[in-house]
């Protein structure tokens, strides 16, 4: 930047006030960095030349002056003398004003400095390590120059050093900015330490000898630094020599089977990286694969530390388990018995020294203003400033009357045309003026009175997204305002159409907009004159009030409770006629209208008004007018005592003797005390009073509530309050004797005001008076009060008609109180004081804590290096039935990760130490991105908002839900489970229900031949396998087409009639009989893409007696990834051989192949393209049913490869069961668009249309990649009754055609023919897809009936399809909270925490299913959640296992039940499901027996005690915001992760961590424990379309991811 090269301190004092004004100006966001570099650049130009040959001066760091602030690096090497010294003290002090830009100095107290130190002193000794989020490079939301700026050597702190010295030579910048450009656009997380595979042996041999752990974890740094550090930390962390670490670890020490030589880096969709490195256990069960991630592994470690983080016990101890799910399930705190309680007597209402009647006080405000115009019109009433600081002009007594008369003229009689008046007394009008205008604002306004309207003062509109903008709009809604009056220099400013008019503001009512500068007003006819009423009840204005959710609202003033409140701020005041004085407050409401535009103007005082502008540039312009004017009194608050005190050493001359009353604004504020302090300590040599210093206490309802009156010269000043913390928190006033570190000191705010009547209720329920040492809420009785909210009666009621009430409940008279929003007591001598507001109220587990004390104990956490300008915003978000706190800061943009990290973890701890309150949230924002409130403060409603609806763009997040989420129960203990006597079965009765069994129809067999010939069916008496049953068709009927295959274009590629099919599998049988080394009974991998060849080769197979492996081919483009799945399906099958295409053969053998296997060591491989025309001499046929027909290897969900035997009986049974259910012969066509390599896809595509003769249409689904419409209108084309897809097919037309129905009907795609539209899946019906699916096509057809879903698993891979006689399928609403506990419990559609579940279609014929509770192995009543067992002739024989172990299968395939019905043998399908019986009738009569699938038991969660479905907190997950694509859920070392892929922009990502977290916890009442945001597609999906998350986790944990984010939640 143009400053590099030139001392700022050497610069003549103009230019450096121009440079500071700058740096202003880009603070406050109103200039870009461009314009910022470019009239920069401009400044320093014509001293850059001189300070070439100079050194660079010394790194400056902004710095707050106090104990807070970091010792200043050394200066660099370069000539000093007593002059550079001297300037360089000038330059701190001309910055030291600005600091405003380190921290805010409202929050300032030594004391409390000191009291957060040593409460992070005590928490290091503890050397708590916080994980660090890990972060990709690119989504370090951060300035521009962010990307620019090597790393600052001079800030970094202790461990950086260490791993700077590593490091060797230092580069240069431009090294620098390249290894960053190069790091960024390489791996994921730059700390990864090993990212690109390469080992680090010196570094291995470093960890040995490692220094102990930093109390933070390394950041991650892109520029290219060895992480020596961070493997250390590892080493450090998890002792790899068999130390003992958590109970819930697994050590690597726990053997885990051998490994297999596979790649470690394959992933595919499908199949997982994971697989491939899954070992092999001893006993070969391919379906448990064993896996093993080193824990040492990065993201292990960072998961271990957060687990030593969390082993910290929580605050308060939880009660005992909760037993009974049935109620709500949250932890009800129990009362700690030594919680302190209010002991005093009630408190008695105090009273205000009686209004004084003065006998020339006006009938009227207006009627002040006229005597004035009229005898002292010379007087000055108002003087403003320019931007410099310097009288612009003043407007006497006389010019104010002139114009408010002309203003209140036109107002009522020129706006319209003749005969119409568009304003009429009574009518609301908005005011609409600029900070720096207050003459026109005090002519309009006082214009206003006259003419008996009533102004309704706002800010300037800026734009339509201003923060809070429709909560104006809805003021000036409920204030019926139509009407604007504003400047002609505002007007011109207001944001505009392009054709020139007003912008329309979001929420606003329409308006229109009237300019009252002079020239456009009317001189009045000498007759007419203002009607000036005594004051009456009639309300003269109304003031704006914002609510702490964000909603403004009108507080109405009548007449007299304007005047009566001039009155009493006049004799609490001690105002006199003529006095000067300074108002640095906002004119336009609260004090600042009150004292500088009402009260100023009924005592004729003179006002001079200094605009925030003026303090921007030069903050002591007010010190400065009090001096020259001799003011008397000066309104202000804390911000303008701390600006003048950093800025005071540039002026000498100055002097604040004149001051009789400097009244403190927000001195209600507990910690405007030292502010007030600290400005006495500095200015007393000025000339300042001690006694002059006037705090107040002020609500927009009750208005003035106390103020501390004028003090006499000597008179001792009033005590100050030390209070504890923790006392305040429970809502009572203790003096604080024991930890001063948890004290808050506060001052009084002098005395009720005149007139009024004063006591302190309760601030929730009932306004019972409070004890006289308890904090509550002020309410006040005075004639000097709001009297509603205008528009509003509702809220009105409960704010300005309370009456308070006594312990008993009676109320204490009949006179209505204001509730005045102030948190406070009384103290000796009737003095009040204010500890708080409501809404700055966080009430956390029925303790309160206030907003502001928690500013100040953040900003006293040394934020010089992180928050910018002290901006820190501090709500509370209702999570879980509770408040929890959230802090939002902004960040400076030179801030570091590290620095940023390190400060939320410090007032984490300062927050817990001091307040004993733990935080929910705590996010650093960019600088300047919170919105703003008129005065450049944060709008916290706004703020909050965007927080919920994750909009806020946090570049760094902190959750710390562990830590602060203290009401969830207990978990659940699971109760020994036995067959008690409750359990007894009394014939097919248990436990007094029906027990949960259900069945299909019978599998009959046909005897009658004439129909064998009708139906053209092979006649199943005499044939018991599909070979036979092709040889038969092809002799029978020749020329019937069984197969046709379409490509992307809808043309039909390929058919295959019966004797075209049969010869095609001889010639392959003839091929595999030839080759040596093939015998019958081994094993062959097919490996083709979908189409006919696969089918042609599976009979071959068959034909030769070989036992077919069909397996899907690797991805041409991403060999890498899919070959050493296929790979290891061979190795683990054992396969003889492989038959393929040409294209695939030439895949295996090709280079890019041998980078991901070993090539030489394939099996023999067949091309099966172009082989000779030959038969084999026999066509095998197996010696009984019971042989193995053919082997379905598939990956389930939870990532295990599963291989299961399946024999030619269940082949045979299982095709007549589905040609039962569908109703399927040789005249049917039925389409298919499914995966051919496993399960019932693979059933339909080869084995049903050979058994039943119906034609079979094959659309491969990759083919809808490119032609979304093909499955459709094939449908469509083809007048197809029956087809069967996936759920991935089902989701992609839902998601890709699902706004072009139009252009599909215009097609001519008609889908009214599709009588049923199966979904092939081995999971829970996704009923809001198939939902959205069937709604978004009905306009082209599809009957709402049509969809439904099958279901099948590894032991049976058909157990229900609907068919086409049974009834529909059943939808029941069930209790997730039951589910959780192993239970169903039915309820209302809509019910709070149901789940819909789908019935998972007919139980097809042959097949018996019936529920056990898994533990006891006992069959289960109705309606009760169990595991699915089945038993039917198509269930598979059993795993294969290639040392031919038989315990597993024997325990999945041939278990009987432990009572009831010992003797018949079921397999375990693995799933969870309960029957219901309903009141629907089946094909034969009796009500139907519906099966409801609720998920499969390997992917359940077991967390605290309860049993949760990964799918269900997936789909809240989902919901949380829009940005969140796919999510999947597993846990690791009981922590629950969750992954979401993110589809917005990465700004999007870290708003995403506490919506996951809120949602999970709320919906779920689980604590998410780290939270990964990751790119689309990342979640690994098969071809069923199911998630893998076990592939997930072994990806995450093996730091193969690439995240955009991961946050470790506290």
């Amino acid at each position: 930047m143009a400053e590099r090269g030139v001392d700022v301190s050497a610069l003549p004092q103009e230019v450096r006030e121009q440079l500071a004004e700058l740096d202003l100006e880009l603070s406050e966001g109103d200039i870009t960095q461009k314009g910022y570099e470019k009239k920069r650049a401009k400044l320093l130009a014509p001293y850059l030349a001189q300070t070439q040959n100079l050194a660079p001066p010394p790194a400056y760091d902004e710095q707050s002056p106090g104990p807070s602030s970091a010792p200043a690096p050394e200066p660099g090497p370069g000539p000093s003398n007593s002059s550079s010294s001297s300037s360089s003290r000038q330059r701190r002090t001309r910055r030291r004003h600005r600091s405003s830009g380190t921290r805010d100095e409202r929050y300032r107290s030594d004391i409390h400095t000191e009291a957060v130190q040593a409460a992070l002193a005590k928490h290091k000794e503890e050397k708590m390590a916080l994980p660090m989020p890990t972060k990709r490079r690119s989504a370090y939301v951060q300035s521009p120059i962010d990307n620019c700026t090597p790393p600052d050597s001079s800030s970094s702190s202790d461990d950086e050093a260490v791993s700077s010295e590593s490091a060797g030579p230092q580069h240069s910048p431009d090294t620098w900015i390249n290894s960053s450009l190069h790091a960024s656009s390489t791996s994921s997380s730059a700390s990864s330490t090993l990212s690109h595979g390469e080992s680090r042996p010196a570094q291995a041999a470093q960890s040995q000898q490692a220094p102990p752990p930093p109390a933070f974890a390394q950041p991650p740094h892109s520029h290219s630094q060895p992480s020596a550090l961070a493997e250390a930390f590892a080493a450090t962390r998890i002792d790899p020599g068999g130390g003992v670490g958590p109970p819930d670890v697994p050590s690597q020490a726990q053997a885990r089977g051998s490994r297999v030589d596979l790649p470690t880096n394959a992933v595919v969709r499908g199949m997982s990286r994971g697989q491939s490195r899954s070992s092999m256990m001893e006993t070969a069960d391919v379906r448990r694969v064993g896996r093993g991630v080193p824990v040492s592994s990065r993201v292990s470690t960072k998961i271990q530390q957060l687990l030593n983080t969390l082993k910290r016990p929580k605050r308060p101890e939880l009660s005992e388990f909760f037993m009974d799910d049935q109620e709500e399930i949250v932890e009800v705190p129990r009362v700690d018995p030594n919680t302190p309680k209010p002991e005093g007597r009630q408190i008695i209402p105090v009273k205000g020294e009686p209004l004084g009647v003065v006998s020339n006080w006006p009938p009227a405000l207006q009627a002040a203003l006229a005597r004035w115009g009229a005898t002292q019109g010379k007087s000055p009433a108002l003087t403003a400033l320019d931007i410099t600081g310097k009288p612009l002009y003043t407007l006497t007594y006389g010019k104010l009357w002139s114009r408010s008369v002309k203003l209140a003229y036109t107002l009522l009689n020129k706006l319209g045309t003749k005969n119409e008046q568009i304003l009429k007394p009574g009518d609301r009008v908005a005011l609409v003026y600029p900070n720096s205008d207050p003459a026109m604002f005090w002519v309009a306004f006082y214009g206003c009175l006259l003419a008996e309207v009533i102004p309704v003062p706002i800010e300037v509109p800026l734009s339509r997204k201003d923060a809070g903008s429709s909560q104006v709009g809805f003021l000036l809604g409920s204030c019926g305002v139509g009407l604007a009056l504003t400047s002609e220099i505002c007007l011109k400013g207001l944001p505009k159409t392009p054709t020139g008019e007003i912008l329309q503001f979001k929420g606003w009512p329409r308006l229109k907009w009237v300019v009252t500068d002079s020239k456009y007003l009317t001189k009045p006819s000498k007759d007419w004159q203002p009607h000036i009423p005594t004051a009456n009840t009639d309300t003269a204005y109304i003031e704006y009030k914002a609510s702490k959710e964000g909603t403004v609202m009108g507080v109405a003033v009548s007449k007299v409770a304007l005047l009566t409140h001039c009155q009493a701020l006049t004799q609490a005041c001690n105002y006199c006629e003529g006095e000067t004085l300074v108002n640095v407050l906002d004119f336009k409401k609260d004090m600042g209208l009150w004292h500088g535009v009402l009260t100023s103007v009924m005592n004729r005082i003179h006002t001079i008004s200094v605009p925030y502008a003026v303090m921007k540039a030069c903050p002591l312009s007010w010190v400065q007018r009090v001096h020259i004017h001799k003011a008397r009194v000066a309104l202000v608050k804390c911000r303008d005592l701390h600006w003048a005190m950093m800025a005071h050493k540039d002026q000498r001359e100055t002097s604040l003797a004149s001051l009789r009353m400097l009244v403190v604004a927000d001195g209600a504020n507990p910690w405007s005390v030292s502010s007030c302090d600290a400005f006495l300590n500095v200015f007393q040599a000025y000339g300042l009073k001690p006694e002059v210093i006037c705090p107040c206490a002020t609500s927009p309802e009750a208005m003035t509530v106390a103020i501390r009156r004028p003090g006499v010269p000597g008179a001792p000043l009033p005590a100050r309050a030390v209070l504890s913390m923790t006392g305040l928190s429970h809502g009572v006033i203790r003096v604080n004797t024991e930890d001063k570190n948890s004290a808050l000191t506060v001052q009084d705010v002098g005395h009720v005001m005149p007139g009024a009547l004063m006591c302190i209720v309760k601030p929730d329920g009932p306004p019972m008076l409070c004890k006289t040492d308890e904090i509550g809420e002020i309410v006040v009785n005075s004639r000097a009060g709001g009297n509603m909210y205008y528009g509003l009666s509702g809220v009105t009621k409960n704010t300005f008609e309370v009456i308070p009430v006594n312990a008993s409940g009676a109320p204490i008279g009949e006179i209505p109180f204001v509730r005045s929003g102030l948190l406070g007591f009384v103290g000796p001598g009737s003095l009040i004081f204010v500890v708080g507001k409501n809404e700055g109220l966080l009430m956390v587990s029925g303790r309160r804590h206030n907003a502001d004390d928690l500013v100040a104990t953040a900003l006293a956490v040394e934020p010089v290096k992180t928050v910018y300008r002290g901006r820190i915003a501090v709500f509370s978000v209702t999570v879980f039935f509770d408040e929890r706190i959230v802090i939002v800061a902004e960040q400076r943009p030179d801030a570091s990760e590290e620095d940023s990290f390190q400060w939320m973890s410090r007032v984490l701890q300062a927050i817990d130490s001091i307040h004993q309150v733990g935080l929910y949230c705590l996010a650093l924002v960019p600088a300047n991105t919170l919105p703003k409130t008129p005065l450049g403060g944060i709008h916290i409603s706004d703020t909050k908002q965007l927080f919920l609806e994750g909009a806020l763009h946090p570049c760094n997040i902190l959750m710390c839900p562990h830590t602060c989420v203290t009401n969830m129960p207990k978990p659940r203990q699971k109760q020994p489970v036995g067959v008690g006597p409750a359990s007894i079965m009394v014939g097919n009765l248990v436990a007094g229900k029906r027990i949960a069994q259900a069945a299909g129809r019978d599998l009959g067999l046909i005897e009658d031949q004439d129909l064998v010939r009708k139906l053209c069916m092979w006649p199943t008496m005499m044939h018991q396998y599909l070979t036979e049953a092709l040889q038969w068709r092809a002799q029978t009927d020749p020329d019937h087409t069984l197969y046709v295959l379409l490509n992307a274009k809808g043309v039909a590629v390929c058919t295959a009639t019966c004797v075209q099919l049969h010869k095609r599998a001889e010639k392959i049988a003839a091929a595999l009989m030839e080759r040596s080394g093939i015998n019958i009974g081994e094993n062959v991998v097919l490996l083709y893409p979908p189409g006919i060849d696969l089918i042609a080769a599976f009979y071959g197979c068959l034909y030769a007696g070989c036992i077919p492996v069909t397996v899907r081919p690797p991805h041409p483009q991403n060999l890498s990834a899919t070959l050493p799945t296929v790979r290891m399906i061979i190795d683990v099958s054992k396969a003889a051989c492989i038959l393929t295409t040409q294209v695939l053969t030439r895949i295996l053998r090709s280079k890019e192949a041998a980078a991901s296997v070993n090539i030489k060591t394939w099996p023999i491989i067949i091309d099966t393209d172009d082989l000779p025309r030959k038969r084999p001499p026999t066509i095998y046929k197996p010696p009984n049913a019971e042989v193995i027909a053919y082997l379905d290897f598939s990956v389930s969900t939870t990532g295990m490869l599963t291989g299961v035997k399946i024999s030619h009986a269940a082949v045979s049974a299982l095709c007549r069961s589905i040609k039962l259910q569908c109703e399927l012969y040789s005249s049917r066509q039925i389409a298919i668009c499914l995966d051919p390599y496993c399960g019932l896809g693979f059933v339909l595509w080869c084995l049903a249309s050979v058994y039943s003769g119906h034609q079979s249409i094959l659309i491969p689904p990759m083919e809808l990649e490119s032609s979304l419409t093909l499955w459709l209108s094939t449908l469509s084309q083809y007048r197809i009754r029956d087809t069967f897809c996936s759920y991935s097919v089902m989701e992609l037309c839902t998601k890709g055609l699902g706004g072009q129905t139009e252009m599909l009907r215009a097609r001519g795609v008609n889908l009214s023919c599709v009588r049923s539209c199966v979904v092939i899946a081995e999971e829970r019906p996704r009923l809001a897809l198939t939902h959205s699916f069937s709604k978004l096509f009905k306009d082209i057809g599809l009957s709402t009936r049509a969809v439904s879903t099958a279901f099948g698993s590894r032991v049976n891979l058909a157990i229900c399809l609907q068919g086409t006689t049974g009834p529909d399928p059943s939808t029941v609403y069930v209790d997730m909270k039951s589910l959780r506990h192993d239970r169903v419990r039915l309820v209302e559609r809509g019910a709070p925490q149901s789940l819909s579940l789908m019935e998972s279609g007919t139980i097809l014929p042959g097949v018996r299913v019936i529920i056990v509770n898994p533990e006891t192995r006992g069959p289960l009543g109705d309606s009760h959640l169990g595991e699915i067992w089945v038993n039917s002739p198509h269930n598979a024989t059993g795993y294969y296992t290639i040392y031919g172990e038989e315990n597993l299968q024997a325990d999945h395939f041939n278990t009987k039940l432990s009572f009831g019905d010992p003797q018949t043998l079921w397999a375990k399908t693995g799933y969870l499901g309960f029957v219901k019986r309903t009141e629907l009738t089946d094909s034969s009569g009796d009500r139907h027996d519906a099966l409801f699938v609720v998920g499969s038991l390997d992917e359940t969660l077991e967390l605290r005690g309860l049993r949760y479905h990964p799918i269900d907190i997936e789909t809240s997950v989902s919901r949380a915001h829009r940005s969140i694509g796919e999510s999947a859920v597993f846990t690791w070392t009981n922590l629950l992760v969750v992954v979401a892929e993110l589809c917005g922009s990465e700004q999007d990502a870290l708003d995403l961590v506490p919506l996951v977290t809120n949602v999970v916890l709320e919906e779920h009442h689980l604590i998410v424990g780290v939270v990964v945001i990751v790119d689309p597609g990342v979640i690994p999906i098969n071809s069923r379309g199911e998630k893998q998350r076990m592939h997930l986790r072994d990806s995450f944990l093996a730091d193969q991811l690439d995240p955009i984010y991961v946050a470790y939640n506290m």
